[in-house]
């Protein structure tokens, strides 16, 4: 069985996070004379990331692109990228995201990420320096004159909408745990026999997600109110995009078998 895997929670600068190599606290005199230096296909380094994290405010543009989950203990809402680990079908052996295909914002916001510094209780600024578009001397620069260049000033401010973003996620999502609308779900694929029939279905992920049963039966005031705060909508967005997973399927057999069928067994020796 395949499961899509659940994102490492961002916690201490030195903690591990989905995608990043090699954070450190941003700083002028660290990172002074680094660099971007632009190309047509930057996201070489999500290239084996088969799932990640997405906010509430993405579900309805990210619904058309891939099937969104909940994972884990957290019920970490998740955008589905592939069915076999270390692949994403969005991104090709360049480093080029499929054209039309919604790019999430956890992707979008590398190689800058925001980290609990456990010491003083804040919120730090890191950087991945093991970035593969960042160099010395790069053509945009992270600082300059001292200061932070417009790019960084940019990229700062897109991680404090990130945090916000993610902290009304985290609400989203209690709301729903609160309400015990999620239930476990799984998708399967019916490999074929060797005579080109369909075989025995097999489980290739199990993952959360809301039950339709369950958000019917909720009182006409209940479902007001989550009409009324936003998230019925993103409820519904968010079942809409379980039919990605045929297309996701569809493209993973594309490539290559999901599963090969075992020979059929060597008939027996006539009798002497």
């Amino acid at each position: 069985m395949a499961t899509a895997p659940v994102a490492p929670p961002e916690g201490a600068i030195s903690g591990n996070v989905l995608l990043y190599v090699s954070p450190e606290p941003l700083s002028k005199e660290a990172h002074g004379k680094l660099g971007l230096e632009p190309t047509e296909a930057p996201y070489g380094f999500a290239q084996k990331a088969n799932a990640c994290p997405l906010h509430v405010s993405e579900f309805g543009v990210g619904a058309a692109t891939f099937p969104i989950i909940f994972a884990g203990d957290a019920r970490q809402p998740l955008a589905v990228m592939a069915l076999r680990e270390h692949e994403n079908l969005f991104i090709d052996e360049k480093g080029a995201w499929e054209m039309g295909a919604y790019v999430p914002s956890f992707v979008r916001r590398y190689p800058f990420v925001l980290a609990n510094d456990e010491a003083q209780q804040r919120l730090v600024v890191c950087i991945d320096t093991k970035a593969p578009f960042l160099k010395e001397g790069g053509q945009i620069p992270l600082f300059e004159n001292g200061e932070a260049s417009a790019y960084t000033e940019n990229a700062l401010k897109f991680c404090q909408e990130f945090e916000t973003e993610r902290q009304r996620t985290e609400s989203f999502v209690k709301l729903l745990i609160d309400l015990d609308l999620l239930e476990t779900k799984q998708t399967h694929y019916s490999p074929p026999n060797v005579d080109g029939t369909p075989g025995a279905p097999v489980v290739v992920s199990e993952y959360f997600a809301v039950s339709e049963t369950k958000l019917a039966e909720l009182p006409a005031a209940k479902l007001k109110e989550l009409q009324d705060n936003g998230a019925l909508p993103q409820i519904y967005a968010h079942l809409i995009s379980l039919a990605c997973w045929d297309k996701l399927l569809g493209r993973t057999l594309a490539i290559a078998p999901l599963f090969i069928p075992a020979p059929e067994a060597a008939p027996e020796a006539a009798n002497a």
